[in-house]
């Protein structure tokens, strides 16, 4: 068995530690939580780490996504199970069309409640754990269920693809940066190095053909999660990581 990168090694124990922190941390990405919260008036602890999502995403596009995701993290897990990649843009659109109507409740919802007045991080939370009590665990286990088919039965972080609600607001941030081009992290390519292996492309865990962004000189796709799995497994170094202007 090939011994991963370092660097690989200490993502996937952070994505690890994430899934097993999911009990905790469940309700500050729940998407209804957001919602019982704007029908109040509340800024609650959901709202504000998306919001700190899209803007990290201004300078560190999905890095979340690929370093401290628990969906993404469970969706790894189950490489060993199914490691069928997703070729093409198929179900990418459907995240699409779970996020714009749920943000137009939220709107309505907050527009209805008056506007947000009041800031309570911990709404429906209160004890600060997600999972604080056994009946709480019916939608966790939901939530796990279906992230946990999509990758069984669909293949590579098909959930990331597919159903994800917090990936439209780090592409979101992204497009901007990339609209503003301001310096940011992201991957950079070294064409004429290329050998054509394509080991980036197999290694990529969301099923991105990096070889092509390699010959196109364009390392910039709303599906990357700045993950470094191509970097690392270029056996000529063709692929590396920046913070600077460009796509």
């Amino acid at each position: 068995m090939t011994k991963r990168p370092v660097r690989q090694r200490i993502r996937q124990a952070l994505l690890l530690l994430s899934l097993l922190l999911f009990p905790v941390t469940m309700n500050y990405f729940s998407p209804y939580v957001i919602i019982d919260g704007a029908a109040q008036g509340i800024i609650n602890g959901s709202l504000i780490v998306f919001g700190i999502q899209f803007l990290a995403a201004l300078f560190v596009g999905r890095l979340w996504c690929g370093w401290g995701c628990p969906a993404g993290g469970l969706g790894e897990a189950c490489f060993t199970v199914n490691d069928k990649p997703l070729r093409g843009k198929q179900g990418n659109w459907l995240k699409w069309a779970i996020w714009a109507p749920w943000v137009g409740i939220i709107a309505w919802a907050a527009i209805s409640a008056g506007g947000y007045h009041q800031v309570n991080f911990f709404h429906l939370t209160e004890s600060g754990v997600s999972m604080d009590a056994p009946e709480r665990y019916f939608i966790y286990y939901i939530v796990l269920g279906v992230f946990l088919a999509l990758s069984v039965f669909v293949g590579r972080r098909a959930g990331c693809h597919t159903i994800c609600w917090m990936a439209p607001f780090m592409i979101l941030g992204r497009k901007l940066r990339n609209l503003g081009n301001w310096p940011a992290l992201r991957l950079k390519a070294e064409t004429e190095r290329c050998i054509n292996c394509e080991r980036c492309t197999q290694a990529c865990p969301m099923s991105l053909d990096v070889n092509g962004m390699v010959q196109r000189g364009v390392m910039e796709n709303s599906e990357c999660i700045l993950c470094g799995s191509c970097v690392d497994v270029c056996p000529k170094k063709v692929i590396s990581y920046t913070f600077s202007k460009g796509k």
